[in-house]
């Protein structure tokens, strides 16, 4: 195993590790220091389930009882229905209050693990082990935990946080290409929004990323959790900074409510949400042109999409981003760039300003 990298998320009481290393799932004495009763619920899904379950429960299963749930795996099942598979499971093996689920997978299994774990009888602990880029940069740290509606994503959920996050980066080497893409566009947006430093070095290392190469992986892994361990340090539960991390994703859950959860993987959705992002910002005489191009090219460079889906008008667009939980009012709250590294908050009470954008 390489040496273990090792992060704090800063919440008082309720403070918690990041450890950040290749072949950490097979480590079961660094999981169990972080596991305080006998029962284990590992939740995952039907494609990560035959890569990393069984060796992960063979890990666990000479000292814990060790019950698993496989969920379907795409953002579609990302839903009430589908998160009571998970109480049910918990409901059959008469799980009580000492009970630790573990999320094993990506971003739709650690938001609907983690919100299973704050609703069970009123909150019991649950740890992150996210085996998707985008989970390890994003998702699995600061406790953000839900399900989508039909009308928006990410709608029904609560702030709750983990007991730590385990990230095994020797689990991307099984991640199909798009995913990796889909991930790079939350390593993209930390650049965008809080280091000029951090974005300069992606432009040089983006053919390593896509190379998955492990030294540049894991830098750029923990590179993304330190800043979005100090924004949440900061502001756990979104009243003030921690807005800005929502770089792009105004526009992009536009998108994906349009298109169907899974019809556009989120990574997508926020790369095309990112570069209308700076493109209002260039309009609003904010951010140079040949920085909003820096940010257009390198999401290019990523592999991921620049341009709108082509079906979707101006309507589409305001409609959803009018059902967004980041709203105040009837302001539409964007995250736009004064310069590169640099995010603001700007509520927009004028649509005229995102149709010139959606144009």
């Amino acid at each position: 195993m390489s040496r273990i990298e090792i992060l704090r998320v800063e919440l008082g009481t309720r403070s918690y590790p990041i450890y950040i290393a290749e072949g950490l799932l097979l480590e079961s004495a660094l999981l169990k220091q972080h596991i305080t009763a006998s029962q284990i619920l590992i939740v995952t899904n039907e494609t990560v389930a035959p890569f990393y379950l069984g060796g992960l429960e063979a890990q666990l299963k000479d000292s814990f009882d060790v019950k698993t749930v496989v969920l379907p795996d795409g953002e579609k099942f990302k839903t009430l229905e589908c998160l009571n598979n998970i109480f049910d499971s918990l409901l059959e093996n008469r799980c009580n209050r000492q009970v630790t689920l573990i999320a094993l997978g990506g971003g739709v299994v650690g938001d609907m693990t983690g919100f299973a774990a704050a609703s069970y009888q009123r909150g019991v602990n649950f740890i992150q082990a996210p085996t998707t880029l985008l989970s390890q940069v994003d998702s699995s740290v600061g406790g953000k935990t839900g399900v989508n509606h039909r009308l928006g994503k990410n709608m029904i959920g609560a702030f709750y946080q983990p007991q730590c996050v385990l990230i095994d980066t020797s689990v991307l080497s099984t991640l199909p290409d798009r995913e990796l893409s889909a991930g790079l566009a939350e390593v993209i947006k930390y650049g965008a929004i809080a280091s000029a430093e951090f974005f300069e070095w992606l432009e040089q290392n983006m053919a390593k990323l896509l190379a998955r190469d492990m030294e540049a992986l894991t830098y750029a892994i923990k590179k993304s959790c330190e800043m979005k361990a100090d924004i949440v340090a900061q502001d756990e539960k979104e009243s003030g900074i921690r807005a800005r991390l929502n770089f792009g994703h105004t526009f992009g859950h536009a998108i994906e409510t349009h298109v169907g959860y899974g019809g556009w993987l989120h990574g997508e959705a926020v790369s095309v949400g990112m570069c209308m992002a700076v493109d209002m910002s260039y309009q609003k005489g904010w951010l140079s042109k040949e920085s909003a191009n820096r940010v257009r090219k390198l999401c290019a460079q990523a592999q991921l999409p620049v341009i709108k889906p082509s079906e979707m008008r101006e309507g589409d667009f305001i409609k959803n981003m009018k059902v967004d939980k980041k709203n105040v009012s009837k302001s539409i709250r964007l995250i736009l760039l004064k310069e590169l590294g640099e995010a603001v908050i700007y509520d927009c009470d004028d649509d005229t300003e995102i149709k010139a954008v959606i144009a």
